[in-house]
């Protein structure tokens, strides 16, 4: 008897099922082999590109703490080392400088670890303290360029009033006045929660690990006005008065150095012209008694040395002001406008992270801005840096020039005891 057609029908549908079924497999165990294999070197890759950019932030606010530390109290002990650097102005610096450094220590390095850890590793407390110190040191920064720009401002425009209204006692006052005003408006709102919304509170309680800086829009207001918008109003009008005024005493200066110097060469002319020049006649003296081949210091020529100083030293904070202005406006237009609209101004977080810091660089900025346009500071710095090494490492090259240097002090401040130099604040 024959096989039945049939059950050899079965029988090939049936093993063609079982081939199917097991290419089916092997083809979904492949395909998710490859699928896993290509997550896995996807994710892989975004860990090393997460690393990188964490260890470049890592690196960059490092840099920038360091650099505001340590600049900031080479300032700080450079006036306080060198007699030549006590002065009214500098008094606002050292406060100034004292300022940045808390913004480093107690500012920075709580933002920082908020920054590489991607969450807030301390208590509201903390976080509370973080955000007054924030508000009071960039306040305190900001009005102590304030202050020196009007201590500026009647140092060139009103000099005859200056020694006997900006007084050793006023500055006191004033710098009183900076730290006190700038705790007011920090400290007190932000621990009473006045600065913040309701919502805000109940959602601090609710999640102990964030930190953020929510402000209500009359705080917001308040702050930044007092923080920011009035300082810089003052600080252009007054460089305004003091630009103007640079202006015409170079025209001054230029027409008091050119009339002496005609009027010589026109005596010259004249004497080469004489028919029988008595040369053992004693030399011409002006009406203050000076010779002016001998190159003696008249009171027209003082007067112009002085306005060359204080044109200066009002160009180099001037520069400090700038640069403030720059690094801490594109903050302040930020902190305004989110504070406002809320929610419908949505920014980044990226964002908001390099306006931080664009803010916070600026505490490094102001050393190197010293170091860089004033020559009493670039010297005051380096004699510094050579002592501390030498303390620590005692090089011998170093030593030596150190010995030059203290005696150079050593010759500068006996000349300044006896009158014969005069104390400058910045020189060419």
């Amino acid at each position: 008897m024959t096989e039945s057609p049939v059950g050899v029908d079965y029988a090939t549908v049936l093993l063609n099922d079982t081939f199917q079924a097991t290419l089916t497999m092997v083809g979904n165990a492949s395909n998710d082999s490859y699928v896993s294999e290509l997550t896995n070197a996807t994710t892989t890759q975004r860990d090393w590109e997460s690393r990188f950019t964490l260890a470049l932030k890592t690196l960059a606010v490092t840099t920038i703490i360091v650099c505001a530390v340590f600049g900031n109290i080479l300032v700080i002990s450079s006036v306080f080392r060198y007699h030549r650097l006590r002065i009214t102005t500098n008094y606002f610096i050292v406060s100034l400088a004292f300022a940045d450094t808390l913004v480093a220590l107690l500012a920075m390095t709580f933002n920082a670890s908020h920054m590489i850890a991607g969450k807030w590793l301390f208590n509201q407390t903390v976080c509370d303290f973080w955000n007054s110190c924030d508000v009071l040191f960039s306040t305190a920064s900001i009005m102590h360029l304030c202050c020196i720009s009007v201590d500026r401002y009647y140092a060139i425009i009103k000099p005859l009033e200056y020694p006997t209204k900006i007084t050793g006692k006023l500055v006191a006052i004033m710098i009183a006045c900076v730290w006190l005003s700038s705790g007011l408006i920090s400290f007190i709102p932000i621990f009473f929660g006045w600065y913040t919304t309701d919502e805000h509170l109940m959602s601090r309680q609710k999640n102990p690990d964030v930190c953020e800086f929510v402000v209500n829009k009359p705080y917001a207001i308040i702050s930044s006005s007092v923080s920011f918008w009035i300082p810089c109003l003052i600080m252009l009008f007054t460089y305004y008065k003091i630009y103007v005024e640079a202006v015409r005493q170079e025209k001054f200066m230029c027409k008091s150095q050119m009339g002496p110097a005609m009027m010589h060469n026109s005596a010259r002319n004249s004497t080469d012209h004489s028919i029988a020049p008595n040369i053992h006649a004693p030399p011409h003296r002006n009406s203050h008694g000076d010779d002016p081949e001998s190159g003696q210091s008249t009171p027209t020529k003082r007067s112009i040395n002085k306005m060359k100083r204080e044109h200066k030293a009002a160009k180099t904070l001037g520069i400090i002001m700038g640069a403030f202005i720059l690094c801490w406006l594109p903050f302040f237009l930020w902190y305004v406008s989110i504070s406002m609209c809320g929610d419908y101004c949505y920014c980044p977080e990226i964002v908001v992270e390099v306006l931080f810091w664009i803010g916070y660089f600026n505490s490094s900025l102001n050393p190197i801005i010293y170091a860089y346009f004033n020559r009493d500071f670039r010297e005051a710095f380096k004699e510094t840096i050579q002592t501390f090494i030498c303390c620590c490492w005692r090089v011998p090259c170093l030593q030596n020039e150190r010995a030059k240097a203290m005696h150079f002090n050593c010759a500068y401040r006996s000349a300044q005891d006896i009158g014969l130099v005069e104390n400058k604040y910045v020189r060419d």
